[in-house]
């Protein structure tokens, strides 16, 4: 079979409970069969720790990135790694996932923190920033007022990622993306004011 077809073999053998052929295709040469054969495991509930983790090291950033996606909902692994990981889309996915969780231990934190404020990436620094909204420790809102000078795009995620934070710095940021130049970050301004109860509808 080609690759394809093994691909199209794996997703089916997930929605039809053939555990056999999705265990059996883990080690495929191809990364997106790979890819399936991960996604497969958890749709039949299948997938396990250390499999999952396997998953993170994978060669292929395809592989990686769909490990991060499966770590959003599984807060006791470790994601850490992919932070630190050489391909930007990995980072991406792997912040979005912290954002998922109720908490995170204080190296993640640092990471997203670095993450928001230096990344290369600005796809990478917008799900940082979010991810650090999300989480609603107070150590991030300085990453998070930084984030709300950067680029349109992580400026209204950023200033979303106000939310759960108030004083006199969250309060001035709000203020400034409301005269924002660009309307998508006022209108993020809009929103969130209105969710807080400080605009009228």
């Amino acid at each position: 079979m080609t690759a394809l077809e093994r691909q199209r073999a794996v997703v089916v053998a997930g929605h039809h409970g053939h555990l056999d052929v999705v265990l059996g295709h883990l080690g495929d040469d191809d990364a997106h069969v790979r890819e399936a054969a991960f996604g497969a495991l958890d749709r039949l509930g299948s997938l396990t720790a250390d499999q999952l983790t396997t998953a993170t090291t994978d060669p292929s950033p395809v592989v990686r990135r769909r490990a991060a996606l499966l770590l959003a909902t599984r807060p006791g692994l470790p994601i850490l790694p992919l932070l630190h990981d050489a391909d930007p889309s990995v980072v991406e996915v792997a912040a979005w996932a912290c954002g998922e969780h109720e908490e995170v231990d204080d190296q993640t934190l640092s990471r997203l923190i670095e993450l928001a404020t230096g990344a290369d990436d600005a796809l990478v620094r917008e799900a940082a920033a979010a991810a650090l909204g999300a989480i609603g420790d107070e150590r991030g809102l300085p990453a998070i007022l930084a984030a709300c000078a950067d680029k349109p795009q992580v400026r209204r995620r950023a200033v979303l990622a106000l939310a759960p934070f108030d004083g006199p710095e969250v309060d001035a940021a709000l203020e400034r993306a409301l005269a924002d130049r660009d309307w998508q970050v006022r209108q993020s301004a809009e929103d969130l004011r209105r969710a807080i109860g400080e605009l009228d509808t």
